[in-house]
Formats: C-alpha cells, sequence, structure tokens
C-alpha cells in the first residue's frame, strides 16, 4: 500500500513553474489510502474547531470531530482553555457526545470511567486488581489548543509553529478591518458530494468561475483588480467592491473584499461589517461537510437574514460545480490538468502544501508511513 502511495504522490511535481506545473491527479481525489494518509498527517495540524463565545464560563465545551478524530475543547475550572481526544481510555467510546454544553466533570457512559476538567482519570469503577496501571497514565490525552480573533484551534501533536506564526500574516492584515467589532449570529452546514480538496480548489481559483457560476456576487466585485496574495501557510484574494444596488450589494458592502484561505481547509470571508468562516471536512474521499459561522456589526435580524441568504445561494451554486467537478474526475478522460497563470497560483499553492504534507509523512527508506503523533 505504502509504495502504490508513494508512486501516486511522486506524480505531481511541486517544484515546476505555474507556466509549467501540472495539477494533483484525479485519483488523489478518490483514493481511499491516500484519504486516509490526509487524515492521519494533514489533518493533524492546526485546526479551527470552536468558536471562543462558546467558550466562557468555566466548564463550558464543544466537540468536535476533525477528519474522523473526536475532540473536546473545554474551559476547566481555573478557566484555562483545553483540548483533548475526546476518546476513554478504557474501550475507546466516545467521552462526551453531544456537542456542547456546560459540565463539572467528564463521565464516558460506557462503563463510567470520570475524567476532570483538565483531563485526569479520577473515577474508575471496578477496576481493582489490575497490574501495572495508575490513573495518572491514563488521563485523556491531551492537543494542543489557542485562539485567533473568535476562533478556537487544535493541534493533534506538539506544533513546530505558534498559532500565531502558522497564521501569519492573516492576523495583522485583518487588523484594522472591525472584526473585533462584529459578533456571531448563526451557524449552516452543508454536506457535499465531492472530495474536500475540489471544493478547496474552487475556492482558491482566484474568482475564475465567479462570473460563470456566480452571477449575483459578480456584480459586487471589480474582477478586472481581483488578486491573489500568497503566504507561507495561506492566500488571501483581494477584490474591490462596485455597487450594484441589487440585493447582493446591499449586504456586501465597503471598499474591498477579502478571501482569506489557510491551509488545508479554513476560509474567512471578510466585507464591511460582515465576515464568515468556514470549515470544509472531509467525510470520505468523495464528499464533504461544511460549516459556516456568520458574524455581523449590524445586529439587525432582517439584515443577517439578508446576508445570510446571499451566502446560501451562492453556496448552492459552490455546491453544485463542485459535485460536478468530483464526477468528471472519475472519468478515464481525465487525469491531470494545468493551472491558469493569471488566476490560479493559489491552487497550486495549495497543491504544493499538500504535496509537503503528504510525503513529509512517508519514510522512504523503508516503506513505512510516517504518521504526525
Amino acid at each position: 500500500m505504502t509504495s502504490t502511495l508513494e508512486k501516486l504522490i511522486d506524480q505531481f511535481d511541486p517544484t515546476l513553474p505555474l507556466d509549467r506545473a501540472k495539477t494533483i491527479p484525479a485519483a488523489w481525489y478518490f483514493d481511499l489510502n491516500l484519504a486516509e494518509l490526509e487524515r492521519r498527517t494533514v489533518f493533524a495540524g492546526w485546526q479551527a474547531v470552536a468558536r471562543t463565545d462558546q467558550l466562557q464560563k468555566p466548564g463550558s465545551y464543544v466537540t468536535a470531530e476533525v477528519a474522523g478524530e473526536p475532540v473536546i475543547v473545554l474551559r476547566d475550572e481555573h478557566k484555562h482553555l483545553r483540548a483533548f481526544h475526546n476518546v476513554c481510555r478504557h474501550r475507546a467510546a466516545v467521552v462526551v457526545p453531544s456537542e456542547c454544553g456546560v459540565l463539572d466533570r467528564l463521565r464516558c457512559r460506557y462503563h463510567g470511567w470520570t475524567y476532570d476538567l483538565q483531563g485526569r482519570l479520577r473515577g474508575v469503577p471496578e477496576f481493582d486488581g489490575v497490574s501495572d496501571f495508575t490513573r495518572e497514565e491514563n488521563g485523556l490525552m491531551p492537543l494542543a489548543v489557542d485562539t485567533c480573533g473568535p476562533v478556537v484551534w487544535i493541534h493533534d501533536c506538539a506544533p513546530h509553529q505558534t498559532l500565531g506564526d502558522f497564521l501569519s500574516p492573516l492576523p495583522d492584515r485583518c487588523a484594522n478591518l472591525g472584526v473585533e467589532q462584529l459578533q456571531w449570529a448563526g451557524r449552516k452546514e452543508y454536506e457535499i458530494a465531492c472530495n474536500w480538496k475540489a471544493y478547496v480548489d474552487n475556492y482558491l481559483d482566484g474568482g475564475y468561475h465567479v462570473n460563470t457560476v456566480h452571477p449575483a456576487l459578480a456584480g459586487v466585485l471589480d474582477y478586472s483588480e481581483y488578486r491573489t496574495e500568497l503566504f507561507s501557510h495561506c492566500s488571501v484574494q483581494v477584490s474591490p467592491l462596485v455597487s450594484d444596488g441589487g440585493a447582493t450589494g446591499n449586504v456586501r458592502a465597503g471598499s474591498h473584499a477579502y478571501y482569506w484561505w489557510v491551509f488545508p481547509n479554513f476560509m474567512v470571508n471578510i466585507y464591511q461589517g460582515v465576515m464568515d468562516t468556514n470549515i470544509v471536512l472531509p467525510l470520505g474521499p468523495d464528499r464533504c461537510r461544511v460549516i459556516f459561522d456568520f458574524y455581523f456589526a449590524n445586529q439587525d435580524a432582517e439584515y443577517a437574514r439578508k446576508s445570510m441568504e446571499v451566502a446560501d445561494r451562492v453556496q448552492a451554486e459552490d455546491m453544485d460545480i463542485c459535485a460536478e467537478v468530483q464526477r468528471g474526475l472519475k472519468s478515464r478522460s481525465y487525469d491531470t490538468g494545468r493551472y491558469g497563470v493569471k488566476r490560479e497560483a493559489g491552487i497550486y499553492h495549495f497543491h504544493q502544501l499538500l504535496h509537503q504534507a503528504l510525503s513529509s509523512r512517508i519514510n522512504k527508506s523503508n516503506g513505512d508511513v510516517q504518521t504526525a503523533r
């Protein structure tokens, strides 16, 4: 299996200049073994999992699943933010099955093992007589955790970079956009019949598809001045806005639109007084879930409703085209494509980072897959 994965990964050359490069092979979008390698490597880095407003009180918690990995983030009794694998150390049951709430301990419903808010094992019913077992060595497995703006992030192992360094320059570039004044107003989730990478590709194409797929949105973007800037682990697409006087223009105002992407699966879209974050989670090789959280400076409910309707329409258009692409990727007629030099540098940047993450975990001297744990 590993040898086959090596060959599949090596089919993509990330060293070529953009005008000569070819896209990742179509098989990357539906190969089961590569999807498993992504789960253990690509999604073991910094991942957005919750909102800070959900974790204000001691005992407040949020659970999530990151590429099949159950996790929990909570505020302990000393108001410290903590994150753990949401998996009992006894028989691997999910310790806290509910999505969010407030608790004073974590008790697994399977056999009643109980952990405190610092992840320490406290209660072990009927476990007397087990040799070489200590509670101190069987607490919940911790995760690195940090915040940036309204978003909580976790990391599956000891991170080589702080969250701030990983996100740079996103925090500094957004500092003067009024993001701190925005308040959360709602969430929407979508399931899409495509590989998560197809959705990211679509987001990063430099506005190439906007005129043909999103006619209403195209009416408020100055496409001739649309540009993409690349950074270490992120990119931003920037477009001046023009007023079209229509429903989209009424809720997409300001001088510019900013579309940030952070490797591998986080997006944040910013207009004047409006922001939404998107997290793209794989559900398998050919399905993904996208979670939208909406933030507004204007707390008028009708304004928020209309703005979210615009986002919902754009999302419906993207869902259709991404599902269509996923079907086409399985065609015998297609293996790789080319990147448009003027618009698609962001996609190539994504594919280069993806290749780096996947290939760095394969030990080619002995054929073993090295995970990020």
